[in-house]
């Protein structure tokens, strides 16, 4: 296998304008899959409530969320095997497949149906999570940040565009006999498709088998390092088929991948917790005709925190360093809780706490994404990836999950306190000094 790598592998002059060419066409599919993902969260609980009741209409959109963390361990399979842009074509298949499930519930009324459309529609939301990491493979260790950041910037666009392709949506599809709120769903479908045939076609080479072709025609040149005291390292040929049993003993070995994964996945459940009530919270002090119009603008500013500086972060993530900015954005997401917390019945003050929580999360998600993906070898990758997603996902599905109880019984300055509290610890995490010779980086 090794010999096959090493003569396909192009040269490292060859590098720069795959990496460029990769860029702009995950920038592209990133808007397109992006639009598909945020026009449905823009309406998939208004059509949870009219065809489940609106008791469990949030649990269709946590199907979503729990669909794309559960899809991310097949996807990053396939990746592993095959290369990024199988995976990536194939969780937005899926993505679309579940659109379709969720048009025809709408029109059919099975509220079963509703919830394996949303489940798999999560597909979308693995595609776009995978293409940040899609963005590192072949990127020089000194810009990694700032490449990934870019990508994750192109969904700024897609956010911010949604809202409006939602009702477009909706209107050019009443025609079709579908009913309200089901049409941006067929859009959404589409959207998938068209990211799927984009990449599908013009994702040549794919970056991580050129990596992986790279660091074979490199090998040869690298003088052997003795081995670090601990557990024996998982074995090469054991990470071509790696699964999530193989990714956690990776991770489990090094202490900067655990700091990635433990970043990710925090910065995700302290966002998700404080955002998911903050609705609420407006909802005690607007009447009814005033709370859309302002929920919708104190969670613009919220999504732009997350996106908007998201290159500004990359920038810091790579002339700082990696644990720095982690240590930046627990700082950010501490402020934003206090902010949260103390507004009282002051939308000012509440929206600027939003918009910090956005920027916190933006660098908990940039520089442990970096950190996690430039410390495990090329192999495994995948499934690391992987397995930080599904971490990600299911610890924002539970902080939703817990939030509406905490708030019922407690108020929403109690949840933004147990927020703050939950981030603490990883402030130890990424002060801890690296042991010697362990294999925290590899370069």
């Amino acid at each position: 296998m090794a010999t096959d790598l090493t003569a396909l592998a192009p040269t490292r002059s060859d590098v720069a304008p795959i990496q460029r060419r990769t860029l702009r066409l995950l920038f592209v599919t990133q808007i397109i899959g992006g639009i598909g993902v945020a026009i449905v969260f823009a309406v998939g609980t208004l059509l949870a409530a009219r065809i489940a009741g609106t008791a469990v209409a949030g649990l269709a959109q946590s199907a979503a969320v729990v669909g794309g963390a559960l899809l991310a361990v097949p996807v990053t399979r396939i990746m592993t095997g095959h290369g990024r842009r199988p995976g990536l074509v194939v969780a937005y298949l899926v993505g679309a497949a579940g659109g379709v499930l969720v048009v025809l519930a709408a029109v059919i009324r099975q509220v079963p149906l509703l919830f394996l459309g949303m489940l798999l529609f999560g597909g979308g939301t693995a595609a776009n999570l995978q293409a940040r990491y899609t963005a590192m493979d072949l990127a020089e260790p000194a810009r990694r940040g700032r490449q990934l950041s870019v990508v994750v910037w192109a969904t700024t666009i897609g956010a911010v565009a949604a809202p409006n392709f939602a009702a477009l949506a909706d209107h050019a599809t009443s025609g079709w006999g579908l009913p309200p709120l089901a049409g941006p769903f067929a859009f959404s479908a589409a959207a998938f498709v068209v990211a799927a045939v984009v990449l599908l076609i013009l994702l040549r080479p794919d970056p991580l088998l050129t990596a992986r072709r790279l660091a074979a025609a490199d090998a040869p040149a690298v003088e052997p390092v003795a081995a670090p005291a601990g557990p024996a390292p998982v074995k090469v040929a054991a990470r071509r088929d790696a699964g999530m049993r193989v990714a956690w003993r990776v991770v489990r070995e090094r202490p900067a991948a655990r700091l990635g994964i433990a970043a990710v996945a925090m910065g995700h459940l302290v966002m998700v917790a404080v955002m998911s009530m903050t609705p609420v919270r407006l909802g005690e002090f607007h009447d009814d005709a005033d709370v859309l119009r302002v929920v919708g603008i104190v969670l613009s500013l919220h999504i732009a925190g997350m996106y908007a500086l998201s290159p500004v972060v990359g920038w810091l993530t790579d002339r700082l360093g990696r644990r720095a900015v982690i240590l930046g954005g627990v700082g950010v997401l501490l402020a934003a809780c206090a902010v949260a917390g103390t507004a009282g019945h002051h939308t000012p003050e509440l929206s600027l706490g939003l918009a910090l929580l956005g920027l916190g999360w933006s660098g908990t998600m940039v520089a442990g994404s970096t950190l996690l993906s430039e410390s495990v070898p090329t192999d495994v990758r995948p499934s690391v990836q992987g397995l930080s997603d599904l971490t990600m996902g299911l610890a924002g599905a539970g902080a939703a999950a817990l939030s509406g109880f905490v708030v019922r019984v407690a108020g929403y300055p109690t949840l933004t306190l147990l927020a703050a509290i939950a981030v603490v610890p990883l402030v130890a995490l990424a002060l801890r000094p690296v042991p010697a010779g362990a294999p925290d980086k590899e370069e």
